[in-house]
């Protein structure tokens, strides 16, 4: 944090006063069956109940969506990307515009990721180093370059209610001691992103456990951010490409390592199995494109599983996406009019799917955390899985 934070947050430790906290986790209560966790999580734009699915507007709008549209689907929170931003418009336009609220016209709480996963994979434009990372924009090919500090700045500028440390994400697979260098060094970022960090007061900075496939190395990852005490942990480097039982395997290492009365975020996770076995296993946020991209490709998420409109097999077929769903797209439109606009390549279509997608997932948490309240989560799942077909869905969705 910048010189006068960090005069007073040395102030309120040494005067017995709590450290300025832009974020708190409330738990309402553990199931009884699974240990997952009910609760709330404040913020300065509103309460996120929890665990929550964070629709991604990767360039500050969630692609096809209006603001109003995402509220009207019970959308809490969304996510912006850092390293998008950065590239354009530019983080020192969006402070100009107000913020990234005021920005994409949004009063809701927001997450920005730190640009450290972007970055990473551009593994042919890219050269690490302690000081930062040297990249060329996939936009023009211009040299930039992001470190700790400059990554932090730039989601200072911007704005959000919740911000992450600039990290480096192993690919998988990847070789073990690379892995281990790499997230040693994840913890050194992790330290000079804290003290860059100007405004702790109205943005709580999450540390990211990494360790790629490596209990030692998650371990060691959870120890040494945790003892620097961070508002929130995330929980990066799954679901890059690892089996889903390694990456269950991972969460059931790390979640009990991250203090309880702080919030846990999945990276990057959300096809319906993987958010309802992160749950159980305690985390409470999870991200995801999958449900807008795949949107955009026809392809859509409903009680009975996977369906894709685009397939010659609904040319006549006059019933909604999903019988069982009261999203605006399956109360006014058929699977044969959405195959119509999308095979005439109208853009209506895609934001008819995508609508429905994200109400899948919102109403989804929504039925975990009332199964949670239930104490039934593992039924749940049993029953989710049963109807979905998820043994014949090998990706989840």
């Amino acid at each position: 944090m910048g010189v006068a934070n960090l005069r007073y947050a040395t102030h309120c430790e040494r005067s017995g006063r709590p450290k300025p906290m832009a974020v708190r986790y409330e738990l309402i209560k553990r199931c009884r069956q699974t240990g997952a966790r009910l609760g709330r999580l404040h913020t300065p734009h509103g309460v996120i109940d929890t665990p929550a699915f964070m629709p991604v507007g990767t360039q500050a709008t969630v692609k096809g969506m209006s603001p109003e549209e995402l509220k009207a689907l019970g959308a809490q929170i969304v996510l912006s990307n850092t390293y998008h931003l950065f590239v354009r418009p530019g983080h020192e336009l969006v402070r100009e515009a107000g913020g990234l609220h005021r920005f994409m016209n949004w009063d809701r709480a927001i997450l920005t990721d730190s640009g450290g996963f972007q970055v990473f994979s551009l593994s042919e434009r890219r050269k690490i180093r302690e000081e930062g990372v040297e990249f060329r924009s996939h936009l023009d090919g211009a040299p930039l370059f992001l470190s700790p500090e400059i990554a932090t700045r730039v989601q200072n500028a911007l704005g959000a209610d919740i911000i992450m440390c600039f990290d480096e994400c192993p690919p998988y697979p990847a070789e073990y001691e690379y892995v281990r260098e790499s997230t040693a060094r994840t913890s050194r970022w992790a330290e000079r992103c804290l003290k860059a960090h100007e405004r702790p007061h109205d943005q709580a900075l999450f540390g990211i456990v990494q360790g790629g496939v490596h209990a030692d190395l998650r371990k060691r990852s959870a120890e040494d951010l945790t003892s620097l005490d961070f508002p929130g942990y995330a929980i990066g480097g799954l679901s890059v490409g690892e089996p889903k039982p390694l990456m269950y395997e991972m969460l059931e290492t790390t979640v009990p390592l991250l203090p309880e009365d702080k919030p846990r975020y999945l990276m990057g996770v959300g096809s319906p199995d993987a958010l309802i076995e992160g749950s159980i296993r305690g985390v409470d946020m999870f991200d995801c494109v999958l449900p807008t991209r795949i949107a955009r490709n026809g392809t859509v998420m409903t009680s009975r599983g996977r369906l894709v409109v685009r397939n010659a097999a609904f040319e006549r077929d006059f019933g909604p996406l999903d019988p069982e769903c009261s999203c605006y797209t399956c109360t006014h439109y058929s699977r044969a009019y959405i195959r119509h606009l999308i095979k005439a390549d109208e853009m209506f279509g895609l934001r008819l799917t995508t609508i429905h997608n994200l109400h899948f997932l919102i109403s989804l948490m929504a039925q975990i955390r009332q199964a949670i309240r239930d104490d039934r989560l593992a039924d749940f799942r049993d029953e989710f899985f049963e109807k979905y077909g998820m043994a014949h869905h090998a990706s989840g969705f």
